[in-house]
């Protein structure tokens, strides 16, 4: 794999920089309530405006379906870029037109500009050729620092690339370079995935199954293993239709025998209540909301050999102080592992969120802003924003 790294661009210094990031946090009340995303692209931020750019920054949020919605104004992430940075930034509430051109055009350089939401244009879902080339006519360069949206067809990930020399960001480049090293990892490798949509995770199993020791199953994701099986998943959820995704499971052997589902389950009662039950004792009024002590401990004897881990998906609503034992044990186990004895890659919004609520985040080789983004590169899927950026 060759990555067009920025460090390798010259002759920056007063260049109009379009720096393309995904900054699409979490909002409340109009403001930034979790900001790791920000932090995480302040280091290509910071190298751009080193060599004297004028910086250009612009990202998505939420789907608008190109609509300008409010809730969904990228101003509060340009507020919170500011106060990181510690200096101006300045933004500007469109996207493209003659407001946008004239403010790029008064720029000086180490200036910043903050573009409003990508998709509030409905040429930016659409790939448009001609809305990119709008948004390329802003800049001398391009970056490509949105990872967790590469696997996308849209504007400012795909078609801006054919105007304007392009080059990896910073945050790009590591992750491409930590997901690469668990495509080709030291064994055992252990897999874990958890979350909901089977037919995300279907594709990267396929792939890795090969190569994997172990793949275990968690969260909803392993109800839909249940459902196959014909036992009671009571109310809980899972993907309908599941069964042309989770078959292939059961009719290859050797994956088969690769499978680690929980053995036991903490569900939520008809009447609110958190009680553990062993898979088959589920009763039709329950929810199954986490994994229990058996299956942590199933799990953990595991991943204590694993020498690659890879973890994408929590294994319940951690969100619930009742149902969030088993994620965090599974956070603290995969932290305890890598930096060291293992390789340890962590990715997917919530599972990051679930580490950072661990407090084992640091202990973790690469903690990954991407999730989608990451398990379609893993599973060899298309990747149209590395177009012109990497080649394999």
């Amino acid at each position: 794999m060759k990555i067009k790294s920025l460090k390798t661009a010259k002759n920056l210094s007063r260049k109009k920089v379009f720096l393309r990031i995904d900054f699409n946090v979490p909002l409340k009340k109009g403001r930034v309530v979790e900001d790791y995303k920000i932090r995480a692209g302040l280091e290509t931020i910071k190298f751009l405006l080193n060599k004297n750019c004028r910086l250009i920054i612009a990202t998505h949020l939420g789907e608008p379906g190109g609509r300008a919605l409010t809730k969904y104004s990228t101003k509060p992430v340009a507020a919170q870029l500011k106060k990181l940075l510690g200096r101006s930034v300045k933004f500007i509430p469109q996207v493209s037109g003659p407001k946008v051109q004239a403010a790029v055009a008064k720029m000086k350089p180490g200036e910043i500009i903050f573009l409003e939401n990508l998709r509030f244009k409905s040429g930016e879902l659409d790939n448009d050729p001609r809305f990119a080339q709008e948004l390329a006519s802003l800049a001398d360069v391009y970056v490509g620092d949105a990872l967790g949206v590469s696997h996308r067809r849209q504007a400012s990930l795909e078609a801006i690339k054919n105007y304007l020399p392009v080059y990896a960001g910073l945050l790009m480049e590591k992750e491409l370079i930590a997901w690469q090293r668990v495509i080709k990892p030291k064994k055992p490798l252990v897999v874990i995935l958890g979350g909901s949509k089977i037919s995300t995770k279907a594709p990267l199993v396929a792939r890795l199954y090969g190569l994997a020791s172990q793949i275990i199953i968690g969260g909803a994701l392993a109800n839909n293993f249940f459902k196959f099986r014909r036992q009671e998943i009571g109310q809980s959820l899972y993907d309908q239709g599941s069964n042309k995704d989770v078959k292939p499971f059961f009719s290859d052997s050797k994956l088969k025998s690769k499978i680690i589902l929980p053995v036991d389950v903490v569900v939520k009662t008809k009447t609110g209540q958190a009680v553990l039950r062993k898979i088959g004792e589920v009763q039709k009024t329950d929810c199954i909301l986490d994994i229990g002590p058996a299956s942590i401990s199933l799990f953990a004897s595991f991943i204590k050999k694993a020498q690659t881990i890879i973890w994408n998906g929590p294994m319940g609503k951690f969100e619930e102080t009742s149902f969030k034992h088993g994620t965090l044990a599974v956070a603290r186990l995969v932290a305890s592992r890598a930096t060291g004895p293992a390789y340890g890659l962590v990715g997917g919004g919530e599972t990051v969120a679930a580490l950072e609520l661990s407090k084992m985040a640091e202990y973790v080789d690469w903690v990954s802003t991407a999730g989608g983004a990451m398990l379609t590169y893993l599973s060899g899927g298309a990747m149209p924003g590395l177009t012109k950026i990497v080649s394999r």
